[in-house]
């Protein structure tokens, strides 16, 4: 007798990846993502500036306004000035002009334009109640990413 799933033609199923041409489908490779020389350059700066805590936000997902933000603190006001003006000169001998500095007199909070790449240097008690790596690093729905949100 005939099973019950040959009856009613549900048969065993083919996997996924043979269905469609009865042949296994080759699985594309990867897309690469290569480092990008600003991130790196202002990584590098900020760490040898002695900036604390650096983290980098990959936003290529998230927003069209940057690829990347990084976030760094400092510990005091003279700091995080010396860090930015030491950051825009090596932005600018890469032929970045012009970098956009926001923030730099009032010392809580450093905002450097750097095209793809936005980077706030923060004093530790402006980075706490601020949280950016909270807001940032949260994964968007793809219709509000693609909006710019």
């Amino acid at each position: 007798m005939p099973s019950l799933t040959a009856l009613s033609g549900r048969g065993a199923k083919r996997p996924a990846a043979r269905r469609a041409t009865g042949r296994p489908t080759k699985a594309k490779p990867a897309a690469v993502k290569l480092p990008n020389p600003v991130v790196t350059l202002v990584e590098s700066s900020l760490d040898a500036d002695k900036a604390e805590e650096i983290v980098t936000i990959d936003l290529s997902s998230k927003t069209s306004i940057a690829d990347y933000m990084v976030i760094a603190t400092g510990r005091s006001q003279r700091q995080l000035a010396s860090m930015a003006d030491h950051l825009v000169v090596k932005l600018k001998d890469r032929g970045l002009v012009p970098v956009p500095v926001e923030g730099k007199d009032q010392g809580d909070w450093v905002l450097i334009d750097a095209g793809d790449v936005i980077v706030h240097l923060f004093r530790p008690e402006a980075r706490a109640h601020y949280n950016l790596e909270k807001m940032w690093a949260m994964d968007w729905p793809a219709e509000r990413a693609a909006a710019g949100a």
